[in-house]
């Protein structure tokens, strides 16, 4: 589906202030892992902490800001708490500003040559 046909990209959109607020969560590299590591699947705090190299203090504290902002959600079984991303978007935002990193570095990044890192050299 294109989200371009359901709403407004004009500069004078109801959706630029919101959507700087989004760009503003996403200004954080340990945010940033976290929403690559949960891509494709959902864990537990202890889990993503491991996988991003940090605490799962910390984890904790970035989760409670995505889930503020509706960025990832929430699913409760037994004791764990598992996190997942509310929709499409996020993952494509970061995988969109990832790849345009690529291009500040090379004039022919790998994902023009479909040359996408394994999720384990996203971290």
């Amino acid at each position: 589906m294109n989200a371009d046909n359901k709403c407004s990209l004009g500069r004078e959109s109801a959706y630029v202030e919101l959507a700087v607020e989004v760009f503003s969560m996403l200004a954080d590299a340990t945010r940033v892992r976290i929403i690559l590591a949960l891509r494709d699947q959902e864990l537990p705090v202890n889990s993503l902490a491991e996988l991003v190299d940090k605490s799962p203090a910390a984890v904790s504290q970035h989760l409670a800001k995505l889930r503020l902002a509706r960025i990832v959600l929430t699913r409760q079984e037994g004791t764990k708490v598992f996190y997942r991303l509310a929709n499409e978007h996020a993952r494509q935002l970061v995988a969109d500003a990832i790849f345009q990193a690529e291009h500040s570095l090379s004039n022919d990044p790998a994902h023009h040559r479909g040359m996408h890192p394994a999720p384990e050299e996203t971290r």
